[in-house]
């Protein structure tokens, strides 16, 4: 492993996604401990994409947890497809994190709901009333960071969650991952946590692996601090870590 420091953000590479994966949920997972041995609970946001697949493998297999005392949330979901789709991103979580191991709440975005601002309103009040201390998230491949794509990402937003469009190369991003078969499949609208939202929290883990983020890895870590580059904002949290393997790396 090898680390480097690019302004406030810690940056670790490792030679493989899922060497990489699980190095993520050690931290994590000693994170965790320490701010349950510290408080009552334990309140986290994850995100649900192929790039945290190791990592979430990992932290679901961790025995030493105290599950009932964590709070989950995710960062971002579809609007429009089916309850049971498995492309939503509840969904993925469910599989992989939520229903693996035996958590105090899961709280899910509804993106189907009848009043899409009510449920923003809604989906803000849980995190007023169980403040976010970690966010586990990755970073798609226009820099954007939930589903803050470059055109509606605002480092000031007054938001916590708010309805976004999805710009095209993200929806095509979906594609690439494998996620949908056409562009066209993929929905046009989302339900997003905000940049500020992500940020207030205590510590943000961010796992970005594979060649096609090695274009956003290199802005995310050149660009200046900007909302053009969402993911560039890390570079200004307090206690943020950028997990990243050779390949995402390839363009440094």
């Amino acid at each position: 492993m090898r680390h480097r420091e690019v302004d406030s953000l810690l940056v670790k590479q490792f030679d493989d996604r899922t060497t990489m994966g699980k190095a993520a949920a050690v931290e994590v997972a000693d994170t965790m401990l320490r701010l349950l041995a510290e408080q009552p609970a334990v309140n986290m946001v994850f995100a649900a994409a192929p790039s945290q697949n190791e990592f979430l493998e990992a932290l679901a297999s961790r025995d030493d947890i105290d599950w009932r005392r964590v709070n989950a949330f995710h960062m971002d979901e579809y609007v429009g497809l089916p309850a049971d789709a498995t492309q939503r991103f509840g969904n993925f979580l469910k599989v992989r994190l939520f229903d693996r191991v035996p958590l105090r709440s899961a709280n899910y975005l509804d993106g189907n709901a009848t009043d899409a601002a009510d449920e923003c309103k809604r989906y803000t009040e849980l995190m007023q009333i169980y403040p976010i201390d970690v966010v586990c998230m990755g970073i798609g491949e226009n820099c954007h960071i939930a589903f803050n794509d470059p055109h509606v990402a605002d480092f000031s937003d007054p938001a916590w969650v708010k309805v976004v469009d999805l710009d095209m190369a993200c929806r095509q991003q979906q594609v690439n991952d494998k996620c949908f078969d056409a562009i066209t499949d993929v929905p046009t609208h989302a339900l997003t946590l905000t940049i500020p939202a992500l940020m207030a929290a205590d510590y943000v883990f961010c796992m970005v692996p594979g060649l096609n983020k090695a274009d956003a890895v290199r802005h995310t870590l050149q660009e200046d601090i900007t909302p053009v580059y969402p993911s560039t904002v890390l570079r200004s949290h307090r206690n943020a870590i950028l997990y990243i393997d050779n390949q995402s790396a390839s363009k440094l």
